[in-house]
């Protein structure tokens, strides 16, 4: 099975204030990074996910699932003033760094919209539906809040894989991810310095 990337959670400076703008900036990276190993995972469980837009239609409904989750998380920490620029600032770098993947390996789509555009749109969407949603931080994404994902997922899979893929999502690859964005929020939004690199010996 995949090893989970290695997630840099901690600021360089965390000395130096930051505000909810920047840290969701910083959210956004982490979210792609999950995403695509959730990718990575699936196609090595069986699931027939090609390179191409299979496979940015897949990464786009994870990432609006874990832009929506990070949303909750971050309500819980800042509050409704600090989540409402944590949040934008989170969605407008995930739908640019979209946009610069799929521009590159995709070229460019028809009609003069942009992939961040599209993005946009979903996450609009589909963050309301969400909303109905339940998710603590001490247990993440409720029942229907998981299943919602599968759902979305089904139709974008091949036929062979769409019964599987519900339970698969449910019970193993969630699970993961949502760990790994709420352990990368924790170390993002820790005040507590980082731990200094272990000095090399020096014989003294």
């Amino acid at each position: 099975m995949a090893t989970p990337p290695r997630l840099k959670a901690h600021w360089f400076k965390p000395e130096q204030a930051r505000n909810p703008a920047q840290t969701g900036s910083a959210i956004a990276f982490i979210a792609w990074r999950v995403g695509s190993h959730v990718i990575k995972r699936l196609r090595e469980a069986g699931f027939d996910i090609d390179a191409g837009p299979a496979y940015f239609g897949v990464l786009r409904e994870l990432l609006v699932f874990l832009l929506a989750g990070a949303d909750r998380i971050a309500y819980a920490r800042l509050g409704g003033e600090g989540r409402t620029p944590f949040t934008r600032a989170l969605v407008l770098r995930a739908a640019e760094i979209l946009d610069e993947n799929e521009s590159d390996l995709l070229g460019a789509l028809e009609g003069g919209a942009s992939y961040a555009e599209r993005f946009l749109e979903q996450f609009n969407l589909l963050s309301g539906h969400y909303a109905e949603f339940g998710w603590s931080e001490a247990e993440g994404p409720d029942f229907a809040f998981v299943r919602y994902l599968g759902h979305r997922l089904e139709p974008l899979l091949p036929e062979k894989d769409r019964r599987w893929v519900l339970d698969q999502v449910m019970a193993v690859e969630v699970p993961e991810a949502v760990g790994m964005l709420q352990r990368s929020m924790d170390g993002v939004f820790s005040s507590e310095p980082r731990r200094a690199r272990r000095e090399s010996m020096s014989g003294e």
